[in-house]
């Protein structure tokens, strides 16, 4: 009777994220406390060594992923830095500059361009600020709105795969170290940026170019933008701390302050202590959610990994898990589409605590990490509850389900290639 109601939990909050009826926020700290009171862990205990659901499973869980959180912080806080100093902007003119006035090249430039700015700091504060400056003018420049916002969904993807700060949470919930995630990431990467490069010329050539003038209003905050490039050395600074965690094995948080420094050295901004005091204010501001997520996450971790529910959930783990290149490629690839609307391949959701399982149940770590980074390429670029994917739909005036249908299948080939390199290179 356990097991059918552990399974019965999982089937009704998947359901019910899936359908949007609750919150992944809220669904996580609620299937933990559920699955945990199944499995007959007790709520509290005199005894203070005893697991319990307000011990063990609220508060432990609540900083089980310390790491990671510490990672996002200051993820964003560079991020802010980034834009405050003018870096970001500086980039997309220089970008439009290189670009000239033909539409394929301006795409391709853009990626490529934003894919940098990404990799520094993600999140819907810097899909905002870098698609507020970019999409106008790549549809000035005749490209479809769908193309422009396709852009900088595929550079968002790219950047989030060499965005050392999302990196923290395959290290707290595998166990895997940072210099091991880092030697991967080409893994992921170069099938998506081919198949992304391939998406944006065909998607320019098959929907046409239109000739127009930007007419969508702007907001006040962007209608009297800086237009002073800082100088150009400083435009490496957004390399900084993925060049220190790749080269020299730097852990995460230590890259980022190192990163951040130097940008402070390169661009000098006029109030230096301003800038870092309210870019860290603005950048938790930002990744607010993230935050709130991570803690849920860890609460899920808390309760899947407990004993007695593990002792439940373990056996039905173990049939599923892949033995073979071939059943660990075919798994993930086709499996990979649960990702989206936070399904249970999703690492921001059930994706974390089912990998814990699956690296329990005798999969290697290694594996289960890339699998997940692998699978998150499509949710980045695809899922409609991305708030990044909303914003960019709205800012367009684009049908975020018509996204979802152009994309899904560009995604899934590029997931099928990287597991395949995957399977050949970890199992």
């Amino acid at each position: 009777m356990q097991i059918i109601g552990i399974l019965l939990v999982f089937i009704v909050f998947v359901g019910l994220m899936m359908t949007r009826k609750l919150t992944t926020l809220l669904a996580l700290p609620m299937m933990a406390i559920l699955l945990a009171a199944i499995a007959g862990i007790p709520l509290l205990s005199d005894n203070p060594d005893t697991f319990t659901i307000t011990k063990g499973v609220l508060a432990g869980g609540a900083m089980k992923l310390s790491t990671a959180i510490a990672g996002l912080i200051f993820g964003a806080w560079f991020g802010q830095i980034l834009s405050k100093v003018g870096i970001t902007k500086t980039i997309i003119r220089k970008a439009a500059e290189l670009a000239g006035d033909k539409p394929l090249a301006i795409a391709i430039i853009f990626f490529l361009a934003a894919s940098v700015i990404f990799s520094a700091a993600n999140g819907l504060g810097m899909v905002i600020l870098v698609g507020t400056i970019a999409i106008p003018i790549m549809l000035t420049a005749g490209l479809k709105p769908f193309v422009s916002g396709l852009v900088v969904l595929l550079a968002n993807a790219v950047g989030v795969v060499f965005n050392v700060s999302t990196w923290a949470i395959y290290t707290d919930v595998l166990k895997v170290p940072t210099n091991t995630i880092a030697s991967y990431s080409l893994i992921c990467a170069i099938p998506l940026i081919v198949i992304a490069l391939i998406m944006i010329v065909y998607y320019t050539r098959k929907d046409g170019k239109v000739r127009r003038a930007w007419a969508m209003p702007l907001k006040p905050e962007f209608q009297a933008q800086d237009t002073k490039n800082v100088r150009a050395i400083a435009l490496i600074s957004p390399l900084v701390p993925v060049l220190l965690v790749f080269f020299l094995k730097v852990d995460i948080v230590s890259a980022v302050f190192m990163g951040a420094v130097v940008t402070l050295l390169l661009a000098t901004p006029k109030r230096p202590i301003h800038v870092l005091s309210s870019a860290l204010v603005e950048g938790i501001q930002d990744v607010a959610g993230a935050l709130g997520l991570m803690i849920g996450i860890g609460m899920l971790l808390s309760a899947v990994t407990a004993p007695p529910v593990a002792l439940l959930i373990q056996p039905l783990i173990e049939g599923i898990i892949p033995t073979s290149p071939l059943m660990y490629i075919l798994v993930f690839t086709l499996l990979s589409p649960l990702a989206i609307y936070r399904g249970p391949l999703n690492v921001w959701g059930l994706g974390s605590g089912i990998a814990a399982l699956i690296v329990a149940g005798g999969m290697a770590p290694v594996a289960a990490m890339l699998a997940l980074r692998i699978v998150s390429n499509l949710q980045a670029v695809s899922d409609p509850t991305n708030s990044h994917n909303v914003w960019i739909a709205d800012y367009t005036k684009t049908d975020i389900i018509e996204t979802l249908r152009k994309t899904l299948p560009w995604m899934f080939a590029a997931v099928m290639i990287s597991m395949i390199i995957a399977g050949l290179t970890v199992f």
